[in-house]
């Protein structure tokens, strides 16, 4: 038995088995899967992103994983959001990810919120999760997001994807040379909101971001910490082209700005 942030897990003869490639790795072991069987996370957004992060969340044997979504399923989702099938359309999002996520893996506890994710709520949930991972797809949604990890210290990976581009960064403000979302994107900015309902979104990109999403949460919580904190890498999916540029902190951010206040 090996305890983790202050819980015991003992990993059993069956989670030996099914978590058996990840014990085999050098870089996990057992140590790093009793971590994983130990960790919470928080999942916002059950969509095209949310559905691969929670799946292999799951899979993984992330042991808690909260996701929120007050949406339902719709025939339109089903084009790229893996999580849901035609037997759920009309269910909360939510928890249709729960019963999906169970048929894989039924020894992760998955808790649906049915709820949309405003200030209060983010609050409650992100001082209890242990990575955040934004699957949203709205910049107010994101920002609130944003100032719940800072507030809370803990670390965000959040994604985007519409049309054939994408991104993924890592904002870990635990460490103050790290920049915060809103240091990048300004909450103030003059920037347009886009819609995969009116300008599509090619069907791979959301499971291309989404899996890379779920890839750098684990790799945080199994202790590998993240290579993509303070950088902004971009998909563009019709050549298959990644850029990864580097990103500081902004002293004058109106979130994380105090941070780097020198003392009088």
């Amino acid at each position: 038995m090996t305890p983790v942030a202050g819980r015991v897990f003992d990993v059993n003869d069956a989670q030996l088995l099914r978590y058996s490639r990840h014990i085999l790795l050098e870089d996990i072991g057992i140590e790093g899967q009793e971590k994983l069987l130990a960790s919470r996370a928080l999942v916002i957004g059950a969509g095209g992103l949310g559905s691969p992060v929670a799946l292999y969340l799951g899979s993984a044997g992330v042991g808690h994983i909260t996701v929120v979504d007050d949406d339902r399923v719709d025939q339109t989702n089903l084009q790229r959001q893996i999580a849901h099938t035609l037997e759920r359309i009309g269910s909360p999002k939510a928890e249709s990810v729960r019963t999906a996520i169970a048929a894989i893996n039924p020894d992760v506890l998955v808790t649906p919120v049915v709820q949309r994710a405003d200030d209060a709520l983010l609050s409650r949930l992100v001082a209890q999760a242990d990575v955040v991972l934004d699957c949203s797809d709205n910049f107010s949604t994101r920002h609130a997001i944003n100032r719940a990890c800072v507030a809370h210290g803990k670390p965000l990976v959040s994604g985007a994807a519409i049309r054939m581009d994408g991104q993924l960064s890592v904002y870990d403000t635990r460490d103050a040379a790290n920049p915060c979302y809103a240091c990048v994107f300004p909450e103030d900015a003059d920037v347009e909101e886009t819609r995969c309902a009116t300008l599509g979104v090619f069907a791979p990109l959301v499971g291309i971001i989404g899996t890379m999403q779920a890839a750098e949460a684990l790799k945080l919580l199994t202790g590998l910490g993240s290579r993509l904190t303070g950088q902004l890498l971009m998909l563009d999916a019709r050549d298959m082209a990644f850029n990864r540029i580097g990103l500081g902190p902004n002293p004058q951010c109106a979130v994380c700005g105090h941070r780097h206040l020198q003392p009088s």
